[in-house]
Order: C-alpha cells, then structure tokens, then sequence
C-alpha cells in the first residue's frame, strides 16, 4: 500500500510548510492525482485519516481532486479528455498523440487559519 507512504510525504510537507509560517494551523490539504498516476484515491484518504488522527495536525482535511489523462494533437492542436474511443485525436482522427496530463500526483494548496 505505498499509498500510506504518499500520505506520509504529503504531511511531512504540511508541517515543513507550517514550520515557515509560526501561529498558523493549517486546517486543509489539496492534492490533484491524476487517472494513470498509480495512486487510489480511497486508499489514500483512508491512509491520511488514520495518520493525522491524535497528532499535532488533528483534524486535518485532505481534498482530492481527479484529474483524467489527457492527450494532446500536434498537428492540430487539440487537448482532449482520453474516453473509450481511444488515443486518436477526435478533432480529426489522428492517430499519433501525445501525452498531455493524467499522471500527476501535485500538492495543491494548503488552507491555513491564523
């Protein structure tokens, strides 16, 4: 479950954030996880619930925004959500597209409360 370790990394980085802001709680988290990143978010929210319950952080809010695989056209330009229709540019039918988004794993922003 590396999940648990993504949940870890993400509250060594809210409290290093803290650190450089003294008297400020941070009361929410916001990550963007991307469809092929690897990562469930379930599994993940799961895993930070049970980290931050009856620590310094309690009651720690993490929001989690999906973000799909995208691919983009060079020749025309076009970036598009990836369906069941495939990888082919639905603007005009080319095959040869690029990866343009999905695989990210991003820490967001965090909601503080002085």
């Amino acid at each position: 479950m590396h999940e648990l370790s993504i949940a870890s990394a993400i509250l060594d980085a809210v409290r290093k954030e803290a650190e450089k802001r003294p008297g400020v709680r941070v009361r929410k988290v916001g990550v963007r996880i991307g469809a092929l990143s690897g990562v469930e978010p379930e599994a993940l929210s799961f895993g930070f619930g049970a980290l931050v319950q009856g620590t310094d952080l309690d009651p720690l809010a993490l929001e989690i925004e999906s973000v799909p695989w995208r691919q983009r056209c060079p020749p025309c330009d076009l970036t598009f959500d990836v369906k069941d229709e495939g990888l082919a540019c639905p603007r005009c039918a080319r095959p040869e597209t690029l990866m343009a988004g999905g695989d990210e794993l991003d820490l967001a922003y965090l909601e503080v409360e002085e």
